[in-house]
């Protein structure tokens, strides 16, 4: 029983299904971000054209919060923060949960770290990361992450369900920048 929950859970977020790829390429001009999101359970705005102006962005997209492969993410990039900041580059993770549960995600899965905000479905469509299941919208997005230089072009895409590759990928693509 506890078996067949778990598959069930796993088809329901498209964990069986093979890798998404996004539709932004690489060298395309990141869409505007604007939105709603909580750092340390606070409530706070997300510019993207303000946070880069500070440096490159890792926008990650990831389906849904409190579930097994999204807090493992979020616990991944909280550990690897100093190694971000150290590269100048901010981390903002997105995904179309409401407010009070990233308010809750912000603290006990990202532990302070990073902020997470709402990814409306404007911005799922612009970004194309839309999680769709046997053709229809599920509501919620693809594991997809975006490093965005300070210029506003993508430099790095990364689209796979798998949550175990997503850090390592976008902090070596964040270093790469640094190192030009």
């Amino acid at each position: 029983m506890q078996m067949k929950r778990l598959f069930a859970l796993a088809g329901a977020f498209g964990l069986l299904a093979s890798p998404a790829m996004a539709a932004l390429p690489v060298g395309a001009k990141a869409p505007a971000l604007v939105t709603k999101g909580a750092l340390a359970g606070k409530d706070f705005t997300f510019d993207l054209k303000a946070a880069l102006a500070k440096g490159p962005v890792v926008l990650y997209f990831y389906p849904k919060a409190f579930t097994q492969g999204c807090t493992l993410e979020a616990h991944a990039f909280a550990e690897a923060m100093p190694e971000f900041r150290a590269a100048g580059a901010s981390v903002i993770g997105l995904s179309a949960d409401d407010l009070p549960a990233l308010r809750r995600f912000s603290t006990e899965a990202c532990r302070n770290a990073f902020p997470v905000a709402v990814a409306s479905a404007p911005t799922i469509k612009a970004y194309d990361v839309a999680l769709n299941r046997d053709g229809v919208n599920t509501g919620l997005t693809e594991r997809t992450s975006y490093v965005i230089g300070k210029d506003g072009r993508i430099v790095m895409v990364h689209s796979d369900m798998d949550w175990r590759e997503h850090v390592k990928l976008t902090l070596a693509a964040v270093k790469a920048l640094k190192s030009k």
